[in-house]
């Protein structure tokens, strides 16, 4: 495997500060702070219900975090970005911020090429009026974005299924149409929220060699919420444990196997297990 960015660069993407996510009286994310640094493969654990989808949709604008969190991105080539400030979530992705859902955001009734042109939305500037008379310009954004959408589906081998509708896949076929959904985008900043549940030993392998190879291949900083221990600890460079919305441990991966609060958390839970 590729070698990546290890933490201890001074160049963070994403900074979050008092993260605080409240429904009713229950605290969600409690007072939550970490920084992301750029170029790394940055994971993030904890228990069922640890609060871990919550701080992703915060980070995401589909969440509003409690009044005093402050979620900053750090563009490579633009001022920093306040994204608490920003109030629809297609806001933060035109800033460079894209992530997958658990259940997969995809149209299952549209061919995988149909669902991967959509995804290039939020680089559309074409108005309604351009695009229905098919002007030179309309003409011009839609080759663009079929040249990008070309070289992710080359780079996640999903060719063979271009013209196929997304419900008749396989599930692991699906979970990847979805990681490609989100790399037309061309992000900075990757957030994957569990996008290995639910596959085979042998479906997880592709899976982490694909997101390798997007991540070399567009230079992501990738956000990994997965279950998968052994996964885990074998390709995150950082590790942050979330457990009852608070952040109980950050660090290495084999800091956080030796760490007694991560221990706890998981009731004892081997998370020796080998890497895959």
């Amino acid at each position: 495997m590729t070698e990546h960015t290890n933490a201890g660069d001074t160049d963070p993407i994403l900074t979050i500060d008092h993260l605080t996510v409240s429904f009713g009286g229950v605290k969600a994310c409690n007072d939550v702070s970490c920084q992301i640094e750029r170029g790394e493969l940055f994971a993030l654990i904890g228990p069922n219900g640890a609060g871990k989808t919550t701080l992703v949709n915060s980070v995401t604008g589909i969440y509003v975090p409690d009044e005093g969190a402050t979620i900053v991105l750090h563009p490579f080539d633009s001022p920093d970005v306040n994204i608490t400030k920003m109030q629809h979530p297609h806001q933060i992705a035109r800033r460079g911020v894209a992530r997958t859902f658990q259940n997969l955001g995809l149209f299952h009734s549209e061919t995988v090429l149909t669902n991967l042109m959509l995804g290039r939305y939020t680089h559309g500037r074409v108005g309604l009026i351009s695009g229905g008379l098919f002007t030179r310009k309309a003409v011009r954004e839609e080759l663009a974005a079929r040249e990008v959408v070309e070289r992710v589906i080359d780079l996640l081998q999903i060719g063979d299924y271009r013209r196929d509708v997304v419900g008749g896949l396989p599930y692991g076929v699906q979970k990847r149409i979805e990681l490609a959904r989100v790399l037309v985008m061309e992000p900075e900043l990757l957030m994957l929220d569990e996008p290995m549940a639910g596959m085979s030993v042998e479906e997880k392998q592709d899976m982490i060699r694909y997101v390798y190879a997007a991540q070399d291949a567009f230079d992501l900083t990738i956000f990994l919420i997965e279950h998968d221990m052994g996964v885990v600890m074998s390709i995150a460079d950082r590790v942050m444990v979330l457990d009852f919305g608070s952040r109980i441990a950050l660090g290495e991966p084999a800091d956080m196997q030796r760490d007694e609060r991560v221990i706890a958390a998981y009731l004892g839970a081997d998370i020796d297990s080998p890497a895959l």
